[in-house]
C-alpha cells in the first residue's frame, strides 16, 4: 500500500449516542444539565476544600485532586458530543481523534492511581494512625499526586504509540461519542489484530493491578476496622463506605470494557458513557453527602459567599453600571 492510501483519511465520523433525530434534543438537554452538574459539583469540593483550613488535610488535598480529574475525565469528549446532538453529520479530524485517545487514557489512568493513593491514606490513618501526620507529610501527598499522572502519561503514551503510525485509508466511521481506542484501530488498512492484543493487555494491566491494589488494602482495612468498636472507627467505616463505592463504580465499566475484550461494542458504548460522566457526578455527592465536614464545610461557605441581601445587593449593582 503506497503512501498516498497510507494518508487518505483526514477525519473521523462519529456515530454518536443514538442515530434518532427526535431523542437527540432530549440527550441534548440531559447531558449539558449532567455535564454543568460535573463542573458545579467538582469545582464545589475544590473550592471547599482550599479555602477552609480545617479541610487542609492528606485526605481533603487527594479529594480535591480527584474533583480536578473528575472535570477532565468529563471534559475531554463530553462537550463535543453535547454539540455534535445538535448536528446531523459529527465529524472529528484525525488530529483531534488522536487527540481524544491521548487525553482519554492519561485521565482514566491517572484516576485509576489516584484512587489507589486515596486508599494508601486511609490505610496510614486507619491502621497507623499515632504516625499519620508523621508519614503523610506535604512531601508524600505531593509524591502520591505526581504518581497517577505521571503513570497515566506512561499509560496513555504506550496506548498512542500502537495508532500513531497506523494506516487509515477508509472506512472511517467509528460507532462511539468519541474516538476510543479499540473501535479506531478496528479501522486501520491492516491487519491490527495483534495490536488489539496488546492494547487490551495494557489497558487490562493497568485496570486490574490498582483494582487488585485496592482489594488488598481495603481488606486490611476492614480487618482492621473490625477489630475496633471505638467512636473513632464509625467515621472510618463511613469514609471506607464512600471510598469502596467510588471504586466500584469507576472500575467496573473500566475493566468490562479492557479487561473483557470480547463484549459488544453497543455495550462498550453505554460503558464509556456510564464511566465519563455518571462517575464523575456521582464522586461530589458520594463524598459529600457520607461526609459530616465536608457537608458543614460547605454550609460555612454558603454563609460566607451568599449572606442575605448580597446576592441582591450584586444583582443591583450590575444593573447600576449597565445603565451608566
Amino acid at each position: 500500500m503506497n503512501e498516498t492510501n497510507h494518508s487518505r483519511v483526514t477525519e473521523f465520523v462519529l456515530l454518536g449516542l443514538s442515530s434518532s433525530k427526535e431523542l437527540q434534543p432530549v440527550l441534548f438537554l440531559i447531558f449539558s444539565l449532567l455535564y454543568l452538574a460535573i463542573l458545579l459539583g467538582n469545582f464545589l469540593i475544590i473550592l471547599t476544600v482550599t479555602s477552609d483550613s480545617r479541610l487542609h488535610t492528606p485526605m481533603y488535598f487527594l479529594l480535591a485532586n480527584l474533583s480536578f480529574i473528575d472535570i477532565c475525565v468529563a471534559s475531554f469528549a463530553t462537550p463535543k458530543m453535547i454539540a455534535d446532538l445538535l448536528v446531523e453529520r459529527k465529524t472529528i479530524s484525525f488530529d483531534a481523534c488522536l487527540a481524544q485517545i491521548f487525553f482519554v487514557h492519561l485521565f482514566t489512568g491517572s484516576e485509576m492511581v489516584i484512587l489507589v493513593s486515596m486508599a494508601y491514606d486511609r490505610y496510614v490513618a486507619i491502621c497507623k494512625p499515632l504516625h499519620y501526620m508523621t508519614i503523610m507529610s506535604r512531601r508524600v501527598c505531593i509524591i502520591l499526586v505526581l504518581i497517577p499522572w505521571s503513570v497515566g502519561f506512561i499509560h496513555t503514551t504506550s496506548q498512542l504509540a500502537f495508532t500513531v503510525n497506523l494506516p487509515f485509508c477508509g472506512p472511517n466511521q467509528v460507532d462511539s461519542f468519541f474516538c476510543d481506542l479499540p473501535l479506531v484501530t478496528k479501522l486501520a488498512c491492516r491487519d491490527t489484530y495483534v495490536i488489539s492484543l496488546l492494547i487490551v493487555a495494557d489497558s487490562g494491566f493497568l485496570s486490574l493491578s490498582s483494582f487488585l491494589l485496592l482489594v488488598v488494602s481495603y481488606t486490611v482495612i476492614l480487618i482492621t476496622v473490625r477489630s475496633r468498636s471505638s467512636a473513632s472507627m464509625a467515621k472510618a467505616r463511613s469514609t471506607l463506605t464512600a471510598h469502596i463505592t467510588v471504586v466500584t463504580l469507576f472500575f467496573g465499566p473500566c475493566i468490562f470494557i479492557y479487561v473483557w475484550p470480547f463484549s459488544s461494542y453497543s455495550v462498550d458504548k453505554v460503558l464509556a458513557v456510564f464511566y465519563t460522566i455518571f462517575t464523575p457526578i456521582l464522586n461530589p455527592v458520594i463524598y459529600t453527602l457520607r461526609n459530616k465536614e465536608m457537608k458543614a464545610a460547605m454550609s460555612k461557605l454558603k454563609s460566607r459567599y451568599l449572606k442575605t441581601g448580597q446576592v441582591s445587593v450584586v444583582i443591583r449593582n450590575a444593573l447600576f453600571l449597565q445603565s451608566k
